[in-house]
């Protein structure tokens, strides 16, 4: 397969690419929060691997979540293992295969190039149909957003309104699906993805976040009318474009002052590798700025950082796979890689 370089053509996808790139490889060591249990399991993190059982940081044992009717049963056949320890969060997925979040963002961006426009209502349509649809994915770790929303609409509440306050940076996975189904220059880019996060994540910072992450996607993608920029220049104009956009969530000051870190020192120590958006976000923009111009050192580095890394790996994975080339070791290995590069 042809790697896909970070040219006007290919690049919104490659945001998305390098997203789903970044979540597959950081999977199996997903919410991994002990680095010598990560390191035992895994060994150096290089590309994709399955999930391993038991998982040592599986918090699944003290998970519950009970539908309210029968028709809103998200859980279904993966409720079995809610309340059990040691059970991997995503046991079930193969390597290279995305976690659920990341599926339905595939979803989005399908369902996108197909109505050439945004519906929130029509999404939210969908969305309902495919997490009722058995079969439809194989994780058995369904997030918060999802199970609030779920009681909520079995408690006859209309899917425009089922969305609840969630602060969690798993709320940033649509956005690179948005621009990547409607392009850099579509009209109110910024609003519909606001407008979309803030379906499921009511949150003020989270959907500043959004707003931000969609501003420097804008910024860095490559215009049609420029000259063609090395991928040393790409890199430059990414840092640059951090430090402009993620002003309120990081500076250069800080970056200066982390240089002496490993990113484990970073991501983990000074910052928390957890999932809450105050945090998460600008320990992702710090490791896209590390690591611009280098795609697969920047998503194996927020992989090997553990926490929730599936979900930070959608700014990392997503701002690098916009200005750098993804190897394609990557893109021949990820499973919904086919579903954007035909599209």
């Amino acid at each position: 397969m042809t790697t896909f370089a970070p040219d006007a053509d290919h690049a919104p996808r490659s945001a998305l690419l390098g997203a789903l790139v970044a979540d597959a490889v950081a999977m199996p060591v997903h919410w991994y929060y002990d680095q010598r249990a990560l390191d035992r399991d895994y060994g150096a993190i290089t590309g994709y691997a399955a999930p391993k059982s038991p998982h040592p940081d599986s918090i699944l044992w003290r998970s519950q979540w009970t539908a309210p009717a029968k028709e809103f049963d998200i859980l279904r056949e993966q409720a079995a293992f809610w309340g059990k320890r040691g059970v991997h969060y995503h046991q079930f997925l193969a390597a290279g295969e995305n976690t659920l979040n990341y599926r339905l963002a595939v979803e989005l961006f399908e369902f996108l190039r197909r109505h050439r426009d945004y519906d929130p209502e029509r999404w939210l349509d969908r969305y309902v149909a495919v997490m009722l649809e058995p079969g439809w994915h194989r994780d058995t770790y369904v997030e918060e957003y999802h199970r609030h929303f779920f009681t909520n609409l079995g408690a006859g509440r209309k899917p425009i309104n089922s969305g609840v306050r969630d602060i969690h940076i798993g709320g940033l996975v649509p956005v690179p699906a948005i621009v990547a189904a409607l392009g850099p220059r579509y009209p109110e880019l910024r609003r519909i993805v606001r407008v979309h996060v803030g379906l499921t994540h009511k949150d003020d910072e989270v959907l500043a976040a959004a707003d931000v992450f969609v501003r420097m996607l804008v910024d860095v993608l490559p215009r049609p009318e420029a000259a063609p920029r090395t991928v040393a220049e790409a890199a430059t104009a990414l840092r640059e474009s951090i430090l402009e956009h993620g002003r309120d969530w990081i500076s250069a000051a800080k970056l200066r002052g982390w240089e002496g870190l490993s990113d484990r020192q970073l991501v983990g120590g000074t910052l928390s590798s957890a999932c809450y958006i105050e945090e998460a976000f600008p320990a992702a923009l710090a490791l896209a700025w590390r690591h611009a111009g280098d795609f697969a050192a920047g998503v194996c580095a927020n992989a090997s950082c553990g926490g929730d890394n599936c979900h930070r790996g959608v700014v990392v994975g997503g701002l690098l796979g916009a200005t750098a080339p993804i190897p394609a070791e990557f893109l021949v290995g990820l499973a919904s890689g086919a579903k954007v590069t035909s599209s």
